[in-house]
């Protein structure tokens, strides 16, 4: 197992019914295409993750080991959704400010950054080819006469691709869980200045005039328990282990070592006892059902919200895996990306005696505010 969550230091949208309007700390980010007046609008994302986070994680936790990174953000309300439709992200190109204001504002706030502005009150233009002799290698940026802006982003370097892509479907939930690995992979080497992501529509379905198409998610301003985050998976998974290998479906499996309750920071091993229902009898000095088995190697854990019954961390078959060693089988979870003062299910998927099951025996824990 190994996910790994860090918060963005930043983020906003940028929107061209204000072309130099700021909402830098609104609680929702905005992402649509849709007419205002019968003329075509758009709503651009913009995150960013700390370049000190990011090292931390790749240099400290992950280590040698290859990991996929993904922006995850949730979704508060939509309109006039397609049946399908796809959502793009790209590293951005140029610096950009917060800023302090909020969608709506009146009068318009120009704090930070804009459809316009990079870093507001009227200065720093996007770079695009409509204000520049030569696009920089890489880069690009909208196209659009009307509303001049938009922001400016990295397409690729060097033959790496640095579009991402996420489609979204008739009964997908919307929310945004998009592959950003080669663009945080730049961002740590220093191959591009880490200047966080653009997330948008694709062009189709920008500045639409037909429909509203209107996506808002949860900012890192949110009250809730549903802020952005960029998530890295890596599979760190160790199976060498000389206990028996559990095979009935009728079993019991409980977390033998859960405390309850835990600080949101470090890593906490949980420890699996894994046995048969009903033991076979044999002979012995000791109980038949202190013998503790390993999980068969295919075996996945999830965290379920308690409250809301939502999976925070659903099963993946590379980023979830339970390892086993001769103490029997466990699985790490990093606390630093849960958030605090909710409580959290423990469940163990696995494939025993043919059938695929998911044992739910009560392991709760709360995670409590660090200091």
């Amino acid at each position: 197992m190994a996910i790994y969550r860090i918060f963005p230091e930043k983020d906003t949208f940028i929107f061209t019914e204000a072309v130099i309007g700021n909402a830098g700390l609104d609680e929702i980010i905005e992402i649509g295409g849709y007419p205002v007046s019968e003329v075509g609008q758009t709503a651009r994302a913009l995150l960013k993750f700390n370049s000190t986070d990011i090292a931390n994680v790749v240099t400290n936790i992950i280590g040698s080991n290859n990991y996929s990174a993904s922006i995850h953000l949730s979704l508060a309300s939509a309109y006039e959704i397609p049946t399908e439709y796809s959502l793009k992200a790209y590293p951005v190109y140029g610096t950009w400010n917060q800023g302090i204001g909020k969608y709506g504002d009146s009068p318009t706030d120009q704090s930070g950054v804009s459809w316009t502005y990079r870093l507001g009150n009227g200065t720093g233009n996007w770079t695009l080819p409509s204000n520049t002799n030569t696009m920089p290698a890489g880069v690009t940026g909208s196209y659009n006469t009307t509303y001049v802006g938009g922001g400016s982003w990295y397409t690729g370097s060097a033959g790496v691709n640095y579009e991402s892509t996420q489609l979204q479907e008739l009964n997908s939930n919307n929310d945004i869980n998009i592959n950003v690995t080669n663009g945080v992979k730049a961002h740590n080497a220093s191959t591009i200045v880490n200047n966080g992501f653009i997330l948008k529509l694709t062009d189709d379905l920008e500045f639409n005039t037909t429909s509203s198409i209107r996506l808002k998610y949860f900012s890192g301003n949110t009250n809730t328990i549903y802020p952005p985050y960029l998530e890295f998976g890596w599979n760190d998974t160790v199976y060498s282990s000389t206990l028996t290998e559990l095979s009935t479906s009728d079993v019991t499996i409980n977390i033998k070592n859960n405390k309850g309750e835990y600080v949101d920071a470090g890593k906490q091993r949980f420890r699996v006892h894994a046995r048969p229902k009903y033991p076979t009898r044999i002979f012995t000095t000791g109980s038949v059902y202190l013998t503790n088995y390993k999980l068969p190697a295919a075996s996945y854990w999830g965290l379920r919200d308690e409250h809301t019954e939502e999976m925070v961390v659903d099963f993946n078959t590379v980023f979830t895996k339970i390892s086993a060693d001769n103490n029997g089988s466990y699985f790490d979870v990093y606390m630093e990306g849960l958030q605090p003062e909710r409580y959290y299910r423990i469940l163990v998927k696995s494939t025993l005696d043919g059938s695929t099951t998911v044992i739910d025996n009560g392991n709760v824990f709360k995670i409590v505010r660090n200091g």
